[in-house]
């Protein structure tokens, strides 16, 4: 058997590694842009900033140092120069994957770094391997500016894996949706009919406004907001308003409220200010061929009959009246139960305990009538 050579007697007495492998040195040198491993072999091994991170502004001094010990995966046993090519990289996003798999097959929740904002959705990275998050599974609502979320910490669930097709897909609005429906139905076994509370309007329609009532919405509909006659919602309330309502009904999930405080209720003293043979004071709130509403006081509308005008014959209201205009009229019926009340001009110069003679109002229903200007509405 022929002697070995010196040479090869050195290579003997290091150890063979290959493709694919992984294998545990020492740092012996670091630069901005590289990394030099003493991995126990005849050539050191060398770890690019791009085999070490997806960050190509990454300064490798600020991650490692001399004497520092770390795997890699060897990409390449021997380059032009004679060095052994390594991915620390690669190795992390193997080991995260493994990590992901788990994560996926377990139902659980992970927390990852946002580290890029993609076309459609965001980047995420747990322990070095990737998870896309669509737009769409951001968040519970549309999310118009993604960089928000650049360099934070942000949970979610795997719901798709597939490595190989570099498909793995992360979902953080069931978490989202989840979580408010537990405060959801936290706040709502504490909240009961009655309750007066604070709230901040969220949204304002046509309709009503809903009230976010510290995790769950109520609707203050716009019969709700005021004894009084409300026309447009977005007169009265804005988002981000604070509001005191109290509530009117509690039904499975959904809350109605009210601002309609029962002590602050118009009708409360209305026998005494509105009681038959009293002049009172008011302004056309709103018309009708049969006659005026007159309003004389927030929530409380009388009806002054085309009837009871004038001793002239009137054919209808907007002949002699108009929207706003203020009168003086005498109170000749309330009916306050119903809450109706009629009012007449003509009966201003009669004596209180003088009887009405006018046989075309006599034979009027003033409730009736109200009714229809109530269904036309």
């Amino acid at each position: 058997m022929p002697e070995m050579s010196f040479e090869q007697m050195l290579d003997e007495s290091f150890k063979t590694i290959k493709n694919g492998e992984v294998v545990k040195g020492t740092v012996i040198s670091v630069k901005p842009e590289e990394i030099i491993l003493n991995i126990g072999y005849k050539s050191d091994g060398i770890i690019t900033r791009n085999e070490y991170s997806a960050d190509s502004n990454l300064d490798l001094t600020t991650v490692v140092k001399e004497g520092d010990e770390m795997e890699a995966k060897v990409v390449k046993v021997s380059d032009s120069e004679g060095q052994v090519i390594l991915s620390y990289r690669r190795l992390a996003q193997e080991k995260g994957n493994q990590r992901l798999q788990e994560a996926f097959e377990n139902d659980e929740v992970l927390t990852g770094k946002i580290v890029q904002v993609l076309k459609g959705g965001l980047s995420a990275e747990v322990d070095g391997a990737r998870v896309f998050i669509p737009a769409s599974l951001i968040s519970d609502g549309y999310v118009k500016d993604l960089t928000q979320f650049k360099g934070q910490d942000v949970e979610f669930k795997i719901i798709e894996f597939e490595p190989r097709k570099r498909r793995v897909i992360g979902d953080r609005k069931s978490l989202i949706v989840a979580e408010k429906k537990a405060k959801q139905d936290e706040l709502l076994a504490t909240l009961k009919v009655g309750d007066v509370i604070e709230g901040t309007v969220k949204n304002v329609t046509n309709f009503g406004a809903f009230v976010d009532l510290g995790g769950i919405d109520g609707l203050l509909h716009i019969s709700e907001m005021s004894w009084g006659r409300v026309e447009n919602p977005a007169k009265i309330f804005h988002e981000g308003d604070t509001v005191k309502v109290f509530i009117k009904e509690i039904k499975d999930s959904k809350i109605a409220l009210s601002r309609k405080f029962p002590d602050e209720n118009p009708w409360n003293d209305a026998a005494e200010k509105f009681a038959v043979g009293n002049i009172v004071k008011g302004k056309v709130a709103r018309m009708a061929d049969f006659g005026a509403f007159i309003e004389l006081a927030p929530g409380i509308d009388g009806l002054l009959h085309v009837s009871q005008i004038s001793k002239e014959h009137i054919d209808k209201p907007s002949d002699v009246l108009s929207i706003g205009q203020e009168v003086e009229a005498r109170v000749v019926e309330l009916r306050e139960n119903e809450h109706k009340i009629s009012l007449s001009l003509k009966a201003l110069n009669r004596p209180e305990d003088e009887k009405q003679e006018d046989s075309d109002y006599a034979d009027v229903d003033v409730a009736a009538e109200a009714s229809k200007e109530d269904a036309a509405e």
